[in-house]
Formats: C-alpha cells, sequence, structure tokens
C-alpha cells in the first residue's frame, strides 16, 4: 500500500469519527482510538502493518512533552509544589500499588508488575480535563486537584520511561539475545549531556529564536521550534536516554522565553495531529479478536481498573481528610487509563519486559477504560449524588445582624467588588450578599467583609434591611436571577432605587421594560474605549477622536431606544438592526464632510484604513 494511500486512510478515518465522537461527549481520544481499530488489521484490513505508523506518530508523544515541559515555568510549578506533589504522589503510590498488586495477580511478577501498575495509574490528560470544562468545573476545588495530578504524571513519565530503558537495558545485557538491538545503559555521557543541555541550553535557544525571529519568515520560526524538539531528542537517545526527556528539557528551557507563546502557537497543529495519529496508531494494535475471544474477561478487567483506580484514590483522600464532595469527583475524573500508558507499554515490550501479549492486553484494556470511562460520570451524576445527598441540606444563609446601610450589592464577583472598592474608598457602608458559597470563602480570604444569602429569597433581603437601603445594585452574572431579583425588590420594596448590569442589549431592554430607568452593559465602556484605542493607532487625528465616539454612543443610544419599542417582535427587531448600520455611517459621513476632512487624511490613515477595506 503506498504511503499516500495510508495518509489518506489515516486522515479520513479521523475526519470522519473524530467530531462524532466529540459530540457525543465521548472525546476526541476515543474518536481516533476507534478510526485506529476500523482501518487496522483487525477489522477493515485497510493498513495492515501498525508497527510503522507508530513509529512516526511517536513524535506526537515527543511534542506533547515538549509542550508540557513549555508550561511549566518556575513561578506556576512553584505555587502548585503542594498540590502537585503532594496529592500527585500520593495518587501515583496508591493506584500505582493497587494495581500492581492486580498485575501480580495476573503472573506479571517482579518490578515488571510495579511499571505495569504504574503505567495503568495513569490519566488521560485528553480526557480528563475536557470532561471538567464541559462540565464547568475546571476552577473548582475538585478541578485544581485533578489538574495538580496530571502534571505531576506528565512529569513522572519521565524518570518512569528512563527507569523502563535502564531495566530493560540490564536485561537485555545478561540475556542469550544479546545483539544488534541491544540497549545500551546510559552512563556518564548521559549525564554530561544533560548537565550542558540544563547549563547551555538555554543562551543557545535564546540565539537561535533570535535569529529566526529577526532574519526568517513564520515558517523558519516553526522549523527553528521543530528543530529544538528532534534536536534535543536525538540528542537524549545517542546517550541512551529518551527522546521524551529531550524534548520535555527543552520545552522547561523556553518556558520563561519570550519567544514561548509563539513557539506553543507554531508547534501545537504538528503535536495534535501527531498525537492523534499515535492513538490511531494504538487502536490498530488493538486485538479485536483478542476482545471477541474473551469479551467478558476484557470488559471486567477494564472495569475492575476503573473501580480499582477509583476506590483507592477516593479512600485515601477521604483518609486525609477531603469531603466526599471533594474526594468523588476527583476519584471518577482520575479513574480513566491514559495515554502515556500506551507509551509505557510499547517502551516496556521493547525493553522485553513484558511479552507481545501482555501488552495486547493491557493495551486494549486502557482502551477499554477510555470507552467506559464516560458510564462513570453518568453513573455518579444520576445515581451516587442524589442518593448521597439526599439528605443534605444547603448550608443556611449568614444571619445579618449589621444595621441597615445605604448601599445593597447582589452579587459580590468581578462587577461588584469594583463597586464595593469604590464604596470602601469614599468611606460608604454597603452590605455585600452572593449566592457562591465558593466565591464568599474567596472574597473573605482577602479580608473582605460579605454574606453568603440568596438575593432572590425574601426573607434574605428582609434579613439584609433592604427597606432602609436607597440604592439596591444587582451584579449578578445569571441573566434570570437579575430578573427574579428585580422583580422581588420592586414588589416589596418599591422606594429603593435599583441599578442593575445587564449583560448584553436583550437583558438590558428587559431591565427598562421592568422600569429600570438606567441598566449598565458590563462590556459597553470598555469596548468602546479599546475602539478609540484602535482609531488612534490607526492615524485618526486625536481632535476628532472625542467627536466621533460621541456620535457613535450617542447613535446607539438612539438605536436602543427604537429596539425598545419593538424587541419583543423579532422580525422588527432584525429589519431595524440592518438600517441602522447604514445610518451611522451616513452620520460619520456627513461630519466628515462638514469638517472638511474627507480629502485630508493622514497618507498612512488612508493605507491603514484601506488595508481593513481589503481584509473585509
Amino acid at each position: 500500500m503506498s504511503s499516500l494511500a495510508i495518509a489518506s486512510a489515516l486522515l479520513f478515518a479521523a475526519v470522519l469519527l473524530v467530531p462524532i465522537f466529540k459530540k457525543l461527549g465521548l472525546g476526541s481520544v476515543l474518536g481516533y482510538l476507534v478510526a485506529g481499530v476500523l482501518i487496522g488489521p483487525s477489522a477493515f484490513g485497510v493498513i495492515h502493518e501498525p508497527e510503522a505508523v507508530l513509529q512516526t506518530a511517536e513524535l506526537g508523544v515527543t511534542l506533547l512533552l515538549f509542550l508540557i515541559g513549555l508550561e511549566l515555568q518556575r513561578e506556576r510549578l512553584w505555587a502548585l509544589r503542594k498540590a502537585v506533589f503532594g496529592l500527585g504522589t500520593m495518587q501515583l503510590v496508591v493506584c500505582g500499588g493497587a494495581l500492581a498488586a492486580l498485575a501480580w495477580f495476573m503472573n506479571i511478577s517482579g518490578v515488571t508488575a510495579i511499571i505495569v501498575g504504574v503505567a495503568l495509574a495513569m490519566t488521560s490528560t485528553a480526557f480528563a480535563l475536557p470532561a471538567l470544562a464541559e462540565r464547568n468545573e475546571m476552577n473548582s476545588e475538585h478541578g485544581r486537584g485533578v489538574f495538580a495530578v496530571l502534571l505531576f504524571q506528565d512529569l513522572s513519565v519521565i524518570p518512569i520511561l528512563t527507569l523502563v530503558t535502564l531495566l530493560g537495558a540490564g536485561a537485555v545485557a545478561t540475556g542469550a539475545a544479546a545483539g544488534a538491538h541491544a540497549h545500551t545503559a546510559p552512563g556518564w555521557p548521559a549525564l554530561l549531556a544533560v548537565i550542558a543541555t540544563v547549563f547551555l541550553g538555554r543562551p543557545l535557544l535564546s540565539i537561535l529564536f533570535n535569529y529566526a525571529s529577526k532574519f526568517g519568515s513564520h515558517e523558519i520560526f516553526t522549523a527553528a521550534a521543530l528543530l529544538t524538539t528532534v534536536g534535543l531528542a536525538w540528542v537524549m537517545t545517542s546517550v541512551g536516554l529518551t527522546a521524551t526527556l529531550g524534548a520535555f528539557l527543552a520545552g522547561v528551557l523556553l518556558a520563561d522565553s519570550k519567544f514561548r507563546h509563539q513557539i506553543e502557537a507554531s508547534i501545537e497543529p504538528f503535536e495534535s495531529l501527531l498525537l492523534g495519529l499515535f492513538f490511531m496508531a494504538v487502536g490498530m494494535s488493538v486485538n479485536l479478536e483478542l476482545l471477541f475471544r474473551a469479551p467478558f474477561a476484557m470488559l471486567g478487567l477494564a472495569l475492575a481498573i476503573l473501580l480499582v483506580k477509583a476506590g483507592t484514590f477516593y479512600a485515601a483522600r477521604r483518609l486525609t481528610g477531603a469531603a466526599d464532595s471533594l474526594a468523588r469527583p476527583q476519584a471518577i475524573a482520575l479513574a480513566v487509563g491514559g495515554e502515556f500508558a500506551f507509551v509505557l507499554f510499547t517502551a516496556a515490550q521493547a525493553a522485553k519486559l513484558i511479552s507481545n501479549e501482555e501488552n495486547e492486553v493491557l493495551t486494549l484494556v486502557v482502551a477499554l477504560t477510555m470507552v467506559l470511562a464516560p458510564l462513570l460520570w453518568i453513573v455518579n451524576d444520576r445515581v451516587l449524588t442524589p442518593w448521597l445527598e439526599r439528605d443534605l441540606e444547603p448550608p443556611p444563609f449568614d444571619r445579618i445582624d449589621d444595621p441597615g446601610t445605604p448601599v445593597i450589592i447582589a452579587g459580590y464577583g468581578r462587577v461588584g467588588q469594583i463597586v464595593g472598592r469604590v464604596l470602601n474608598m469614599q468611606n460608604i457602608r454597603f452590605t455585600a450578599l452572593d449566592a457562591s458559597t465558593d466565591q464568599v470563602d474567596a472574597v473573605r480570604k482577602f479580608g473582605n467583609k460579605i454574606y453568603y444569602g440568596d438575593a432572590t429569597r425574601l426573607d434574605l433581603l428582609r434579613a439584609a434591611k433592604t427597606g432602609e437601603a436607597k440604592l439596591f445594585v444587582v451584579c449578578i452574572d445569571d441573566v434570570e436571577a437579575t430578573i427574579k431579583i428585580v422583580k422581588l425588590v420592586q414588589q416589596q420594596y418599591p422606594l429603593v432605587k435599583i441599578l442593575a448590569r445587564a449583560r448584553n442589549r436583550t437583558q438590558l431592554m428587559e431591565l427598562r421594560d421592568l422600569g429600570v430607568e438606567t441598566p449598565v452593559r458590563e462590556m459597553f465602556a470598555g469596548s468602546v474605549q479599546l475602539a478609540t484605542q484602535v482609531l488612534a493607532e490607526l492615524g485618526e487625528p486625536r481632535e476628532n477622536l472625542d467627536k466621533i465616539i460621541k456620535r457613535f454612543v450617542a447613535h446607539d443610544e438612539l438605536m436602543l431606544e427604537r429596539a425598545q419599542a419593538v424587541f419583543r417582535d423579532e422580525e422588527k427587531l432584525i429589519a431595524m438592526s440592518k438600517s441602522a448600520r447604514a445610518e451611522l455611517d451616513s452620520i460619520l459621513q456627513d461630519d466628515a464632510a462638514a469638517d472638511g476632512r474627507s480629502d485630508q487624511q493622514a497618507p498612512e490613515q488612508q493605507e491603514a484604513l484601506a488595508g481593513g477595506k481589503r481584509a473585509k
């Protein structure tokens, strides 16, 4: 089969299946694995030699380690040090130990059982983080803990791979099969190579990227980034270490570089595609005959790994004092097998630590954990959470014993805090309320006074002595809750004036319709200020900027007034919006003609504006 035919089959399978799996919420990694299975020798047999594809695709893992190193700035790593090295070590030791015992039970003995246990303890970053992001839990306490564990696992891959190489080198050196393919144990050359890379790498790489940035094109800069990754990977392999160690060191050396973001943008497309190719090659290596021959054994083993990982980590977290609401979602997120397990199994097989048959079973089982992992979230959300929390009541609202204040702020996030800071500066007392316990705890850490409570509840408004306030300021992000609070305050405290934040034009018109006189669009002022800076950079004379912006703001207010009358009628609203732009263009052109500016723009401004029109 020609290389073009192989490439076409790989790309077709990926383009067809990966979007479907992402749409179903199963993740792109599973899509790549299934695509590989279908075109591999176990299914349709489009590609018969997955090993050849795997050798090329392993570059994707190398690039992934480079990007991981690129993210590890010293300040960030130091800030996460306790969670990364504490929680991460606990997960790898506890889960790895339990799974090593399971491997020993499967007749994998000695140090090999420990390596297999650690490999199975690895969690897929490509599964766990998107799952948390889809649930809006990345910034939660348990989400940050999961990220710390994954970061530790990423760091631990390098020494584990090196250990596998060392063990394999020793086994081959003492075995009868030692020959042309024997590994060479890293020695003084390896140590010198690492020391030279650490001390000389940063200044040499700085010279390289300064040169590529100054004298080269974007393609040359990308080539320099690839050269750094592949070059250091080659240096490490030539002295008996792993390619991933070289790539990781390259990323760490560039983590504090001014070119970091540009390098990341240049490398990421290659990394994503090649990593996807790696998963497809793993899928091609999956032995479906083995699954069909012993389906219950393979599925049972995969389920056992999920439950052992989740159960042992959950127990360890509870023993260290974590609440069920923290330990349970962390355990579920970390239960799935990881992409680095495939890497470690491949390295262990190459080092003669596990047989080809054992590698096939382990690879299949890890792939099956990725298939079964979404079911854990479903069971947790629909069965465990309702059952375990059926008798739990939400924490009671804070008791407000303070006297009434002139201002009440409902919602003390980024908008409410700015209002509060200004009031504090003027020594004006206010009462701050927020319905999120996490937000309340976070604000209190910095010495701010805030009450936990839901402003949609009348009993809380009474406790806050809303009737004694002059202003009720609604800064809540939730549109429906904002409308509910406004209606409640109007009904119960008609003499209290309401000021409210509006997320967009539609909510602004809804608030006006309720009688809130001047809702504030949260992004409008900042957007207008940014537009002013854009015009100034394009060469618009300073004396004309204020007039242009004032005219725009006035026209926008006029359009809002017109839209207010028809905003319940979608067809009329759309028609009015289409005519608004032409009307504004006409107004600005008339102003320019009246000022005599239409033919007197600066040459650089004309060029900039012409470029902008061409871009459109």
